[in-house]
């Protein structure tokens, strides 16, 4: 018999979020025959349950991202993940969230100077992620951690009042696909910007929200 994956902490420990304050969580040991059969049936159940767990990201060719100047690849999995708020208007709509994340790419690209928006991904008042940099290039949005974190930014102000709840369980969902799909840590760490330079994002009220969240770190 061949025991597959067992060592891996992100695979024993996948987090399913049912709601903003629920988490269930459940430990996986899987052991399949040593035939090719049986592998190749447990890999498609494992592809299966990864892309099921995914929020529906909107691609940079659907939004119209303009090309990045310049990119940087950081390795995988990343310990942290990053949470932002926009300082922005909010949307609730794929046309005013795909307006505002082009809004936040022109920013950041004409006036900031940087390559390309600045975030791994955008999560819009829609309930869709919009995607960024991705997963696997270096960010620009929390000095010493751009290089080992994936950022995430609420459109919108959110400093007396949260994302609506369609934006809150799209993140986590985000999460737990890209600790699925080795891109985060199991054992990641869960910060506010806040925590890595003096800012006031992502909000007070968004920072109370995420210090609810599994694996927020206090301490990074």
């Amino acid at each position: 018999m061949i025991t597959i994956f067992n060592n891996s902490k992100w695979l024993l420990h996948t987090a399913i979020f049912l709601s903003i304050k629920a988490l269930i969580k459940y430990k996986i040991v899987l052991k399949v025959g040593a035939t090719m059969k049986g592998f190749i049936v447990f890999a498609a159940l494992f592809a299966l349950a990864a892309a099921q767990s995914c929020p529906n990201i909107i691609s940079r060719s659907q939004w119209g991202a303009r090309p990045p100047t310049s990119i940087s690849y950081q390795n995988n999995p990343v310990p942290f993940v990053v949470i932002h708020h926009g300082a922005s208007a909010s949307c609730s709509t794929q046309s005013s969230c795909t307006s505002m994340v082009q809004s936040y790419q022109n920013q950041h690209m004409d006036v900031n100077g940087w390559s390309d928006i600045g975030y791994s991904f955008i999560v819009g008042g829609d309930g869709n992620v919009y995607e960024g940099r991705s997963w696997d290039k270096v960010g620009a949005h929390a000095p010493g951690y751009n290089s080992q974190s994936i950022g995430i930014c609420f459109i919108g102000t959110f400093t007396s009042a949260t994302p609506v709840n369609a934006a809150l369980n799209a993140a986590q969902q985000l999460i737990a696909c890209g600790v699925g799909q080795g891109y985060i840590s199991g054992s990641y760490g869960l910060i506010g910007h806040r925590q890595a330079v003096s800012t006031d994002c992502p909000g007070d009220a968004l920072y109370s929200e995420i210090q609810g969240w599994p694996n927020w770190t206090a301490n990074p």
